[in-house]
């Protein structure tokens, strides 16, 4: 009996050890607001992380929401201590808010860490008079050509 109950404290205090040996990546944010963002200005935010585990810790992939979302990370191996990054760059294409993820997936205790982007696209200043000059060139033109059908 006593035999049988030491294997199994041995066995318990490998797999503590084993499993203690993680990567551990500790984000200084998980969450950026840009806030107002002009539209079709792409916009860059760096997170940024440490090691905090006894393991390297490798990013295997970086996962955006869609393709309106460009990731770029770390990709040699983060030791002990040592920092990191996840760059996401957002293309502020569409009017209106949006709120983004990108996933980081790693080696590291947490294996899959979301990452947020939020904020707002508004019109680029003096894009409503741009907008409106061209509406109104087109509008010309058909006149043009149906005045000139009718001449024949």
């Amino acid at each position: 009996m006593k035999k049988a109950f030491s294997l199994i404290v041995v066995f318990f205090a490998i797999t503590t050890i084993a499993f203690a040996q993680k990567g551990v990546i500790k984000f200084t944010k998980e969450s950026h607001d840009f806030g107002k963002v002009p539209q079709g200005t792409p916009v860059t935010y760096t997170f940024e992380f440490t090691n905090t585990g006894t393991d390297p810790v490798v990013i295997s992939n970086a996962q955006p929401s869609c393709g309106c979302t460009t990731p770029d990370w770390t990709k040699s191996a983060v030791l002990p201590g040592q920092k990191g990054f996840v760059k996401a760059t957002y293309n502020a294409a569409s009017m209106g808010s949006f709120n983004k993820n990108v996933t980081v997936v790693s080696n590291a205790e947490r294996a899959s860490i979301p990452l947020n982007l939020t904020g707002e696209v508004t019109a680029k200043e003096g894009a409503s008079t741009a907008a409106a000059t061209p509406a109104a060139a087109p509008a010309a033109e058909k006149s043009k050509k149906k005045s000139a059908k009718t001449s024949r």
